[in-house]
């Protein structure tokens, strides 16, 4: 494609978002590639998008990313907790977690149900600080 066809299929698939300027034919032909990936399988993950809104207003007020210190917590990981003497594990799945040989969609519904009471699952598992953003 021309570089007039690259910025209007660009155009075409990001409606009503702006053309950044200066972007290169490679640059234009990835993110026109990545865009249809998206439709066609889905985009990130919400936690993902907020993680990003948040380094990016990180860069726009402090003109800089702080990354270190971030964690993540990938799919076969497992996290012990003692807990009134006994010991919990939970296994870190791609979508979720599992405790107990059940499903669970977030750690604070482990925590919960270990806990019988409103725990931060992050700070339970000591995945977050109290003040600090979870994992």
């Amino acid at each position: 494609m021309s570089p007039a066809q690259l910025r209007a299929e660009w155009r075409r698939l990001h409606r009503g978002q702006t053309l950044p300027a200066g972007l290169t034919a490679s640059q234009l032909v990835r993110s026109i590639a990545w865009r249809m990936q998206e439709k066609a399988l889905g985009g990130l993950a919400p936690a993902r998008m907020r993680e990003l809104d948040r380094l990016a207003r990180q860069l726009d007020t402090k003109g800089e990313l702080e990354l270190a210190g971030v964690r993540q917590l990938k799919p076969g990981s497992r996290l012990v907790r003692h807990w009134h003497g006994k010991v919990y594990s939970v296994t870190v799945l791609e979508q979720g977690f599992e405790f107990d040989e059940r499903h669970y969609t977030s750690l604070t519904q482990i925590a919960r149900q270990i806990t019988g009471a409103a725990w931060s699952g992050p700070r339970f598992f000591g995945l977050k600080q109290q003040g600090q953003r979870p994992v």
